[in-house]
């Protein structure tokens, strides 16, 4: 029960020196989800593996990536692509400043207030080496002003895929392949990138999932070697920068990302909503540490549709048919190599004959292969050219050597026009664990860490049922039976161990440093797309539910994958046949009909799965968390957490469920704010127990705010409540697992087999 009035409460503190109200906006309470300055206090920052805001609490962010839509032009057509690129426009992306307030309000009332806000180097600098588009800046800037005004915060994250939309991803400008050599026009035929699904294409059988492999291709992995280690393996090629000078291509490519970055630094650095900004999304190495110029790397290399090795790929871009091997989806293993074809045919070249090149192969041209005239055939001259350093022939590790520095040179640059206090978000090549070389010298300060991770073999086979498996542990050795799961509590449970695994990599590596998931999702058309027939989205609300209650375990915050309002049911995200968001504006109620209230159902329509999106999660505690736990079925949550102190941490913690609890910044209040969602308790009684006698709580719908206030907050001093509702929701689905599903049969068989046993050794013993 209550005892102290809810304007009381909204400015309880501890300690004798700590005495002041918590922010309010407008005469009115803030609430759990507000990360503005006016709901934290001032502003948050970062100590050891948490976010903090200026009370002292301890921050749980969670949001979206917003958005898909932002890898592509807003006048982007299908049928001219790739003609006119320097020509697009990205303003817009992710949708009109008019229609912001609809969408912010509707992340507020879901309460996903932390946002990974999606940029790429093609959206600022698409019409040449120095030349920005000032109006998409501008829009940007406009559009996160608009951010604290509906508690929302973000980080600036630079997208990019395959290395850009003109080698089957996103991210960078046509011009910069053009730099290197390359026909944008030439790309396809010899297979140096597939680039149907930048023009509506992925969504059938034969191509889906296709574009991932573009990594490995000749277009993207040479423009990726180039970008991080050009000085090293492609020192004759020289570019021109904006003001004249010749310089080499690693230094071209460099310095326009920075002085790009720079400019994006500049335009939106000193804004209340910016918390900091992302280097890049999904890095990769390019050639770099390549093995064999004869094969890749089966274990890390998606080997799917027509694969040509690194030496196929420079024999094939330089106009030669070649034979490639062709990769079909295959059981235990992913995929195996089911036949062979000669690719290339027409002799096409990927090598502008004006450009750099002269129209030859860049790898050539360095000798790292060439073409046996007698012979008629390629041979490789440089086996382990992409290994080691060709002048001094030391061993390369793209981490130490490339990746670590470049990041900190980013850093400086970044906070150099805005302050030293922005935070910095980085991840590593995707599916790996963070590397145990990113040692402290290695870092840049305020560094938050900031994986992905998603279920590898729902991504591969676009279906999810009762049966599930743990694709990060076979990948590394895991026996197969161990890496098997049945029902919805086998999914929580395998997705649990594969995120827990990837937040204590980081915990051992980085130490205490705080990590955020930055891409999670789910494919909405999965299982063959039955639920844009039916309407019924029963998988994709399990998925998501094992998904998102994995997440809690680890205690991490995440922004999900992804809000984007341009989603359909036939082009789904309308980029490489992708559909992860589980909004769409053509499902939405239109403007005039919206009430932007956080009560307001109006703002839910569009939205699928909200049972499992939209959930209870402890936003801001007065202490250290130390486990949640939401079952969606019943609406019920347990929490608990300790007040900072009170114990000696041990030397080196990184697991997820006992965080150092010693050298946390003073609390300057004993008030807790949980987001409680207006879906979930509409209509409904609140109850909360566990709460120690003097302790108090109340709940402001309106504002979807759980307040708990401790009255016992010695260090070291322990809580932990159970929050329900009554009457119950009804249930969505049932927390199956093997046992539940097939235990009678089991045990009966276990009976028979157990008496025929009995049977024999008694005729034996007879």
């Amino acid at each position: 029960m209550l005892s102290r009035s809810a304007s009381d409460a909204s400015f309880i503190l501890v300690g004798k020196d700590n005495q002041g109200e918590l922010s309010q906006t407008g005469g009115s309470a803030t609430y759990a989800h507000d990360w503005s300055t006016a709901g934290t206090g001032g502003k948050l920052t970062v100590h050891g593996r948490h976010f903090v805001d200026a009370y002292g609490r301890v921050c749980n962010l969670r949001g979206v990536n917003i958005s898909g839509n932002c890898k592509t032009p807003a006048n982007h057509d299908h049928d001219s692509f790739p003609a006119n690129h320097a020509d697009v426009t990205f303003v817009g992306r992710p949708f009109p400043l008019e229609e912001a307030p609809d969408h912010l309000a509707r992340l507020r009332r879901w309460g996903l207030t932390f946002v990974r806000f999606l940029i790429t180097w093609e959206a600022v600098e698409h019409s040449g080496p120095g030349i920005y588009d000032t109006e998409y800046l501008e829009y940007v800037c406009n559009l996160l002003s608009l951010f604290p005004q509906y508690g929302l915060v973000a980080f600036v994250a630079l997208h990019q895929d395959v290395w850009s939309r003109y080698t089957g991803g996103s991210g960078a400008p046509a011009w910069t392949l053009e730099a290197v050599g390359f026909d944008l026009h030439g790309l396809e035929e010899p297979g140096a990138a597939w680039l149907k699904g930048q023009k509506g294409g992925g969504h059938t059988e034969e191509e889906r999932g296709l574009w991932p492999c573009g990594y490995q291709k000749l277009a993207a992995a040479t423009m990726s070697t180039c970008f991080w280690a050009g000085d090293m393996f492609a020192p004759k090629l020289k570019a021109k920068m904006a003001d004249g000078r010749e310089v080499t291509i690693q230094q071209f490519l460099q310095e326009s990302f920075l002085n790009m970055w720079e400019v994006i630094a500049k335009a939106v650095g000193g804004l209340e909503a910016v918390l900091g900004f992302e280097i890049m999304n999904e890095p990769h190495r390019g050639y770099i540490e390549l093995q064999s110029m004869h094969a890749f790397d089966y274990n890390t290399d998606l080997h799917l549709g027509h694969v040509p090795t690194a030496f196929q790929s420079f024999m094939l871009g330089a106009g030669y048919p070649t034979t490639v091997g062709h990769w079909t989806r295959s059981f235990p293993m992913p995929t195996r190599l089911t036949s062979q074809r000669v690719i290339n045919t027409s002799g096409q070249k990927a090598w502008r004959e004006d450009g750099p090149t002269q129209g030859n192969c860049l790898w050539q041209m360095h000798g790292v292969w060439g073409w046996d005239q007698k012979k008629n055939e390629g041979v490789v001259l440089r086996e382990n050219y992409f290994r080691r350093d060709p002048a001094s022939g030391r061993d390369l590790e793209w981490y130490t050597d490339f990746w670590y520095p470049f990041v900190k040179r980013w850093a400086e640059r970044v906070r150099s026009v805005t302050s030293e206090d922005k935070l910095v978000f980085t991840e590593p090549i995707p599916n790996e664990f963070c590397p145990a070389s990113w040692t402290p010298e290695r870092r840049p300060s305020n560094m938050v860490y900031a994986p992905h991770w998603y279920d590898l073999n729902t991504l591969f086979m676009k279906a999810f049922g009762n049966f599930t498996v743990n694709v990060q542990g076979l990948s590394r050795g895991m026996f197969p039976l161990k890496a098997f799961y049945w029902g919805q509590k086998g999914a929580r449970d395998n997705f649990a161990l594969q995120i827990r695994n990837i937040v204590e990599a980081g915990y051992r590596s980085l130490g205490e440093t705080p990590i955020i998931i930055g891409e999670c999702g789910i494919p909405m058309d999965m299982n063959k797309g039955e639920a844009f027939e039916t309407d019924r989205w029963d998988w994709q609300t399990k998925m998501m539910d094992a998904m998102i209650t994995a997440l809690e375990r680890s205690l991490v915050g995440f922004t999900l994958w992804n809000y984007n309002p341009d989603n359909d049911d036939h082009r789904g995200d309308d980029w490489n046949g992708e559909n992860f968001s589980w909004f769409s504006q053509k499902r939405a109620l239109p403007t005039s009909w919206l009430d932007y209230r956080q009560t307001s159902p109006t703002l839910d329509n569009g939205g699928r799965i909200l049972r499992s999106v939209v959930r209870p999660y402890p936003a801001k505690t007065a202490g250290i968390p130390l486990r949640f736990d939401y079952e969606l079925n019943t609406g019920e949550f347990t929490f608990e957490w300790a007040v900072p102190g009170g114990v000696s941490d041990a030397a080196s913690s990184a697991t997820v469920n006992d965080p150092p609890r010693s050298s946390h910044p003073s609390l300057k209040t004993n008030r807790t704010e949980i987001f409680v969602p207006a879906q979930l308790v509409n209509g409904r009684k609140l109850i909360v127990r566990g709460l120690k006698p003097e302790d108090e709580h109340t709940y402001d719908e309106e504002h979807q705010t759980l307040v708990i206030l401790t009255h016992e907050n010695a260090p070291g001093t322990g809580h932990r409540i159970t929050v329900t509702v009554d009457p119950l929701p009804k249930p969505t689905f049932e927390v199956n697992d093997f046992w539940s599903d097939y235990g009678p049969q089991t045990a009966a068989v276990a009976a028979v087999v157990l008496a025929l046993l009995l049977a024999l050794v008694g005729s034996y013993l007879s």
